[in-house]
């Protein structure tokens, strides 16, 4: 995970909906740690670990079965820039944990690539936080994340891990990729959590 993509255009004029920092882009920028990796449905599966080791398992079949919402929300990037009201279809984290046993209060986030990101667990549930298969009606590209990648439009987009893999769940907080490198442990962009310290 040495490389960072970059592949967005120009800047917009500050606007009131966005937090302190960030400016509109039109397009969808892609920002990844590492390669995009090539993901066989047939082999993709999600797990959901609780702190004593118990999983509940999806494969890509069973993923899809489950009920998926529709829902619209603004992304806010780290690297300043913000993509207001975009279109997402998703199973909700709701769905997920809804069979899972757990007294854990912090999450992290695996990836297919490698890739971790921490979040306290309820930063995961009622309502604000899918696992996102399709963006504007479209199945989701594997540039932006696909086949499936979380999504927390609450927090800085790194916290949206693409190409989930898995969730542990946690009694004690454990710092993912970014957080581990310096930036934020929790990264509210209203309050410009970038990096440790601020």
């Amino acid at each position: 995970m040495s490389t960072v993509s970059r592949g967005f255009k120009g800047r917009r004029r500050p606007n009131a909906e966005l937090p302190p920092g960030q400016y509109l882009v039109e397009d969808f920028p892609v920002l990844s740690a590492g390669p995009t990796p090539d993901i066989d449905l047939q082999e993709w599966e999600l797990t959901i670990t609780n702190e004593t080791g118990d999983q509940q398992r999806w494969d890509w079949t069973g993923f899809r079965a489950l009920p998926s919402e529709l829902v619209t929300v603004d992304l806010h990037c780290v690297t300043h820039w913000s993509k207001l009201h975009t279109p997402w279809e998703g199973v909700s984290l709701d769905t997920l944990l809804a069979e899972v046993e757990t007294s854990a209060s912090f999450a992290l986030v695996s990836s297919y690539g490698g890739y971790t990101t921490n979040l306290p667990l309820e930063d995961l549930t009622d309502g604000k936080a899918w696992i996102a298969f399709r963006y504007d009606g479209q199945d989701l590209e594997a540039v932006h994340g696909g086949p499936a990648r979380l999504l927390v439009p609450h927090l800085y987009l790194w916290k949206s891990a693409k190409w989930i893999r898995g969730i542990r769940l946690l009694d004690q907080d454990e710092p993912g990729f970014w957080e581990s490198l310096g930036y934020h442990n929790y990264g509210d962009p209203w309050r410009e959590q970038r990096f440790w310290g601020d």
